[in-house]
């Protein structure tokens, strides 16, 4: 039920028309990451499959074994090199884009930034209450892996948008993408600080004094593979060393990459496929987001996915607090908290809905952000250790969550989308228009 009330005219609606910077940011997401997601499940699917096949032993094998150098540090699984090395480009993808959202898109101004923020801290508030309301009244409970329901998946969220949202209003599409956005930046610090093992601060101003080197080649124009890539590498070598999760150097990258068109100088020295109107973030994002969909996040997703759902392993889990806390956090806790904090923003700021929107459209919303899975399963990896026994039963239950909350989401935008369609207030937006 739309709420029907006249708006002060001194207050945004929410939901109400997107800036042309929000516009086109959406479009440019849903382009990308439509295909990804699918590639993403295929990956589960395949791990799944292969994990609980008689040919499981190459799973495993596959997975646990070492390369790299070990005077370096670098010896690690290749598993652990899926989730430390290869996962830093789908977290500077995250940096590019959150960067422009920041700059130009819609967490530029506060009175449309607060909304998705705040629906983002009640999404990762509410499930991890829920997770600690069963690890830490049980004896067996793990109150250290509170953060593995607080996540949302942006690749596996818009596939499943892709699918039954194109009838929903351009804003609320755009809140799905922007919510999610924020919650992995505060997944990213949450990662940061709870999950990072003694801190080298010699090689943390290593990995600092890159980043800024980085920012200003790209700055004055200068984006030349040879020159970048290495540098990226090297920022990832020291935030590795430095104790903080590497992942984080891709955040760190993507978020000094100018959000606006290069002026001057600096614009002469831009490649010539990026057009004189687009920025250097916009380039990257276009640049490596097919290679994060495409390629990292599958790959990801092969060798975490890949859980033993044999009957003894399933009755473990499903006596287990872990299971329960992810479970519940993703399934129940990520609506609950979206729409709370979402409700609360309309009483506090006093603002309507826009005109057509219904409490139904942001509980669908809330109930497809508790698809976590990417940086869920990297999180319950980070908290238990690849291969623990509660690194399983956490991976069993953000699996199965997520399939449901997908199921539960889609089936609940479906049906206002053809609400929304029958009552000409879906604002269709063509994606290709929006990115001219």
């Amino acid at each position: 039920m739309s709420n029907s009330n006249h708006e002060s005219p001194l207050v945004e609606p929410l939901f109400g028309r997107l800036s042309a910077g929000g516009l086109r940011n959406m479009a440019d997401t849903l382009r990308g990451e439509a295909m990804g997601g699918v590639l993403l499940i295929a990956g589960a699917v395949l791990a799944l499959v292969w994990a609980n096949s008689p040919w499981q032993d190459s799973y495993a094998t596959i997975r646990d074994t070492v390369i790299g150098s070990e005077p370096l540090h670098l010896d690690l699984t290749v598993g652990e090199w899926a989730a430390d090395g290869l996962l830093a480009v789908f977290f500077f993808v995250v940096g590019v884009e959150l960067k422009r959202e920041i700059v130009t898109g819609e967490l530029r101004r506060f009175s449309t930034a607060i909304v998705p923020v705040a629906a983002a801290v009640g999404g990762m508030a509410v499930p991890a209450v829920i997770y600690l309301a069963f690890n830490l009244t049980a004896a067996d409970g793990a109150p250290h892996g509170w953060a593995i329901p607080t996540a949302t998946d942006i690749a596996f969220a818009v596939a499943v948008l892709a699918l039954v949202g194109k009838w929903l209003p351009a804003s609320l599409r755009a809140f799905l993408l922007t919510l999610a956005v924020v919650d992995d930046l505060l997944a990213i610090v949450v990662i940061a600080v709870a999950y990072s093992e003694g801190l080298t601060l010699l090689w943390l101003l290593a990995a600092a004094g890159c980043v800024a080197l980085f920012a200003l080649l790209v700055r004055r124009g200068i984006t030349s593979w040879y020159l970048l890539i290495p540098l990226a590498v090297l920022t990832w070598y020291a935030m590795h060393s430095s104790g903080i999760h590497a992942t984080i150097a891709g955040v760190a990258l993507g978020m000094v990459a100018p959000a606006v068109p290069l002026r001057g100088k600096a614009a002469d020295r831009l490649p010539r496929q990026l057009s004189r109107d687009a920025s250097v973030a916009e380039f990257f994002e276009h640049l490596w987001r097919p290679i994060s969909s495409g390629v990292v996040v599958p790959i990801f997703a092969l060798f975490t996915a890949g859980v033993s759902v044999d009957p003894s392993v399933l009755g473990e889990a499903l006596a287990d607090p872990v299971l329960h806390g992810v479970a519940l956090g993703l399934l129940l806790g990520k609506p609950v908290g979206i729409l709370a904090a979402t409700w609360l923003i309309s009483r506090t700021r006093h603002a309507n809905l826009a005109p057509g929107i219904g409490w139904s459209d942001v509980l669908g919303v809330g109930a497809l952000a508790g698809i976590g899975f990417t940086v869920s399963l990297l999180v319950a990896e980070l908290a238990f250790g690849v291969g623990h026994e509660r690194d399983e039963h956490a991976k069993i239950a953000v699996l199965s969550a997520s399939v449901l909350a997908a199921l539960v989401g889609s089936a609940i935008l479906w049906w206002r989308g053809r609400i929304h369609r029958a009552q000409g207030t879906s604002g269709v937006v063509d994606d290709d228009e929006n990115a001219e």
